[in-house]
């Protein structure tokens, strides 16, 4: 059997369609817990504002709006708020590393970032104090991450 094909048929042929890849969406919900902390971050809410829970083994407390501080960074954004704060010996802060995460076909898909538990130290009165003044304890997180509609 001798098939012949018309060159002309072959130019004018269609070209094939792309197939539409899933609905991409960006997670904006994050549930995150590991060496006794645990963290819930949703980037908004139904006010609008984001809000952000962390509990440890002696405190759980709530952010929202600005009391919540983000910097997007190459390795991905930066998530901080204040835990305890003195008036006149320092500070300690939380910050997550939020990572990029796209959603197609699951609403949910399990990540692992670090938390850094931040204290900071200073002095109000008398000279300032001498050597490192930040101490950092990194927390390996492992949660997920999702897409919610609010």
């Amino acid at each position: 059997m001798n098939l012949q094909v018309d060159p002309n048929q072959v130019q004018n042929a269609p070209a094939p369609q792309p197939v539409n890849p899933p609905l991409v969406k960006q997670a904006n919900l994050y549930e995150l817990s590991g060496g006794g902390i645990h963290i819930t971050y949703s980037t908004t809410s139904f006010g609008g504002f984001p809000i952000f829970t962390y509990q440890d083994s002696s405190q759980s407390k709530q952010f929202s709006g600005n009391q919540i501080r983000t910097v997007q960074t190459e390795i991905g954004t930066l998530v901080t708020v204040t835990t305890f704060l003195t008036v006149d010996s320092g500070s300690t802060t939380f910050t997550v590393l939020i990572p990029t995460v796209n959603l197609r076909s699951s609403d949910s898909v399990a990540i692992w970032t670090d938390g850094i538990a931040t204290v900071h130290r200073f002095l109000v009165v008398g000279p300032p104090l001498q050597g490192q003044t930040e101490i950092y304890t990194v927390y390996p997180l492992s949660g997920t991450a999702s897409f919610v509609v609010f």
